[in-house]
């Protein structure tokens, strides 16, 4: 039976690293096979994008080429990793997937929602996340944990951003919750640790109670 694909979303700074890892603990305890996985990244290929996406000079990449860099490494991830997993049978957590595209490409960039739907149903041909958790807290918090993690020196071409910026991606984030409240469940990230992490797992125990319910008998 097909595994079940989780994403988790948010700006910089609300924890998906460390809830990622505790919500693969804990589904892993309950017997499930979990693999865990980010984007970009996730294969060799992809890895080697997410490096110049992350870290080349800004002036080299447009709106476009960074759109385009992330949905090429996408395509190797799905390919490589997130597909033959669902298939074996495993469950996918995804640091990030297409709703960061929409959020980061698009309301920050300014790319329309069209052009990036083009690309999603090309890439994807229909994949989509069975649960996407997303990690919402004020963008000043995010980024002030963001900047006291890594230091404003270490800050990746994201994370020197500005605070307009990020407001349009939490914005457009929240957007596409309203909008999607079936698959999209927005999770108070300025809180503890272990209370965001119960929200997490309560979320990803309803889909195990779904996905239980429709093995054959």
């Amino acid at each position: 039976m097909r595994g079940r694909f989780i994403t988790l979303e948010g700006l910089e700074g609300t924890g998906k690293s460390t809830q990622i890892e505790l919500l693969r603990e804990r589904l892993s305890a309950r017997g499930l096979r979990v693999r865990v996985t980010r984007e970009p990244g996730g294969t060799p290929l992809a890895e080697k994008l997410r490096e110049l996406v992350l870290h080349a000079d800004s002036a080299e990449i447009s709106p476009a080429c960074e759109l385009l860099m992330m949905f090429a490494a996408r395509a190797a991830h799905l390919q490589g990793v997130i597909q033959p997993a669902l298939a074996a049978g495993e469950w996918v957590l995804c640091d990030r997937f297409t709703d960061a595209s929409y959020a980061y490409q698009g309301a920050g960039r300014g790319i329309p929602d069209a052009q990036i739907r083009s690309l999603e149903d090309m890439v994807q041909a229909g994949l989509r996340p069975d649960l996407t958790l997303l990690l919402d807290a004020p963008v000043q918090v995010g980024l002030a944990r963001a900047t006291g993690r890594r230091g404003a020196a270490a800050a990746d071409r994201f994370e020197r951003e500005g605070q307009d910026f990020f407001e349009r991606v939490r914005a457009k984030f929240l957007d596409i919750a309203a909008h999607e409240p079936g698959r999209v469940k927005c999770i108070d990230a300025d809180r503890p640790l272990e209370a965001i992490a119960d929200d997490l797992e309560a979320q990803a125990l309803k889909l195990l109670s779904l996905h239980e319910k429709n093995q054959p008998a």
